[in-house]
């Protein structure tokens, strides 16, 4: 279902304020809600020189988004046990120094490696022109940081990681992506070099509104394609955020997206508002998450963001510099969410439980809390019982013998076992060895 006409003109406007306030070339936008783009546009022109206007199937370069699909390829390599997240860099590539980190850590800008490729690169954009001289340049990158230290943000990292993608998937990195990702999941618009139509890559000078052109680094140098090489429309994005909302099950397992926006390293320690889980960026904004990244080379600057509990996201993108784009999308989230929010599920009557769990469900008390176990979904749920309406149930899997592992939400990780009287009623629970009992005891007062 499209966005309402009034909606539509509304976004419109988002974008246009920010493409006249902020000066750039053009901006695209896009909305998806429920895993539908309802709403793409765009306002300005991709090329300047001779006026093209902008629309949503021109395609701008991502930058670091593209380090979303290395995450989710490096995800799908470890699901199919040819990697671990704990695995150091140099059980995967020889590596002349910094084979200690790990590729966990790599991927939650969590190593402690230097930003860049050693070398004034950014200035000269001589870049290493093979992976072998690009493994030579660690003998020149630093540690800046204790591993595990702090967040900080490492291009070289991410370039690393692409080059251990291509190692163990026997083919280059870009066509891994490509036969994995790309066409799986019908992204036909996004590629790692640009296809027409295309936004040209701009700068505007500060005190005047003269545009220049900045340069558009298309070839692939040295694996730096696996940290900011690829192209999209905003169209693209939004499926591609769909896909980080709800995946596709035959390209990455929904347990893997899920530890992909679990926080491994906050980026933000004073507000808490950015953290970063296995690849992804996560922004707070009031009291929703969102998964997705900012992306930014020469001339360009990207952003896409979702909420994976309501399914809606945006996509920004740009051939300017003078706009921030996650800002912009939360504006076009924000703004959705207001005027069209996402549906509640509807409640549907369910099978009830097993037999042997039906005395398992109700009112269990523990250390002075109370807890509500359900039946719901197929599966056995807990939670306080006095949550708030935004907390998630815990979910737990069967383990057999009256054991269950818990499978998400508090305690994850954890066992809960149940105890049954001489006719099978289920009358005591030891989560995480804390027992359970129908009504509040004195610690260490068993009945």
């Amino acid at each position: 279902m499209p966005a309402p006409e009034g909606l539509a003109a509304e976004l419109r406007a988002v974008v246009a304020k920010a493409q006249s306030e902020q000066r750039v070339p053009s901006v695209a936008g896009a909305v998806v809600r429920g895993g539908e783009v309802v709403w793409a546009d765009a306002v300005g022109l991709t090329d300047a020189e001779q006026g093209e206007a902008a629309t949503p199937d021109h395609q701008y370069r991502i930058g670091s988004i593209t380090k979303t699909f290395t995450a989710v390829g490096v995800m799908q390599l470890r699901d199919a046990g040819k990697l671990d997240l704990d695995d150091r860099l140099d059980a995967h590539l020889d590596v002349p120094a910094r084979g200690d980190l790990t590729l966990g850590r790599m991927l939650a800008h969590g190593s402690g490696l230097q930003r860049e490729i050693p070398g004034n690169v950014w200035e000269t954009l001589d870049f290493p022109q093979s992976p072998d001289e690009l493994l030579a340049s660690l003998e020149q990158a630093e540690a800046v940081l204790a591993p595990g230290e702090r967040w900080h943000y490492s291009n070289l990292a991410f370039i690393l990681l692409g080059e251990v993608v291509a190692r163990l998937s026997g083919m280059p990195y870009e066509a891994y992506v490509e036969q994995r990702i790309l066409q799986p999941l019908g992204l036909t618009r996004t590629s790692f070099s640009p296809q027409p139509p295309m936004a040209l890559a701009y700068s505007v000078e500060p005190y005047s509104d003269v545009v220049r052109r900045e340069p558009m680094l298309v070839e692939r140098k040295g694996g730096i394609a696996a940290a900011g090489q690829m192209w999209s429309t905003v169209g693209d994005l939004c499926r591609w955020a769909s896909f980080l909302a709800d995946p596709d099950a035959d390209v990455l397992a929904p347990e893997s997206l899920e530890l992909m926006t679990s926080v491994q390293t906050m980026a933000d320690p004073y507000r808490w508002s950015l953290a970063w889980g296995v690849g992804l960026m996560l922004a707070r904004k009031d009291d929703r998450i969102y998964c997705g990244h900012d992306g930014g080379m020469p001339g360009y600057v990207a952003n896409v963001l979702v909420s994976r509990e309501e399914r809606l996201g945006a996509a920004v993108l740009v051939n300017g510099e003078n706009v921030d784009p996650a800002e912009l999308s939360l504006a076009l989230i924000d703004k959705a969410h207001e005027r069209f929010p996402p549906e509640a599920q509807p409640w549907e009557p369910q099978p009830g439980p097993p037999a042997e769990l039906a005395t398992a469900l109700g009112r269990w008390w523990s250390e002075g809390t109370e807890f509500v176990f359900r039946w719901h979904d197929g599966r056995l749920e807990t939670r306080a019982a006095d949550a708030p309406a935004w907390q998630p149930w815990t979910r737990f899997e069967p383990l057999g013998d009256d054991r269950f592992r818990t499978a998400f939400g508090r305690e994850r990780g954890e066992l809960l076992r149940l105890a049954r009287a001489a006719d099978g009623a289920v009358t005591r629970m030891y989560w995480a060895t804390y027992p359970l009992g129908r009504a509040p005891e004195v610690t260490g007062t068993a009945p």
